[in-house]
């Protein structure tokens, strides 16, 4: 992990246009991320605010009933899409994007690979079903 300092990191936002750069791309990314979510996933449900004024740089969705979330974010973890587990009702998978080293690739990517596991249901397989005390 990449350890930046305030200096770097504001000098990181200046070469890509600015905090304002940043926080357009951010919405950008989340935006990309939903409506690839809402196109792909049938029964996911959006938890994270619509308006981009109320939303920071991350989306939280719950997924149809009988699907386990934290098998899902076991599996993709495994896979190298790391996000995280909110349990409660509804159990909640939270993704966060970082625009100073996230893009739409890594979007898509996540995307991809949330479709490929429900699609084939790996995530109902005992290496993930089986609950840790950490996500």
């Amino acid at each position: 992990i990449a350890a930046f300092t305030v200096q770097e990191a504001v000098e990181a936002a200046q070469k890509l246009g600015g905090i304002k750069a940043l926080r357009n791309k951010s919405l950008a990314l989340t935006e990309a991320f939903i409506g690839g979510v809402e196109q792909r996933v049938p029964g996911a449900v959006i938890a994270t605010p619509r308006d981009s004024a109320m939303r920071g740089s991350q989306v939280s969705f719950s997924l149809p009933q009988g699907v386990d979330g934290y098998a899902v974010m076991q599996a993709l973890i495994a896979q190298g899409v790391i996000g995280d587990f909110r349990a409660g009702d509804p159990e909640l998978l939270r993704f966060g994007f970082a625009p100073l080293y996230n893009g739409f690739a890594d979007v898509a990517r996540a995307v991809d690979v949330l479709v490929s596991i429900l699609d084939t249901k790996s995530w109902d397989a005992p290496q993930f079903t089986s609950r840790s005390k950490v996500t």
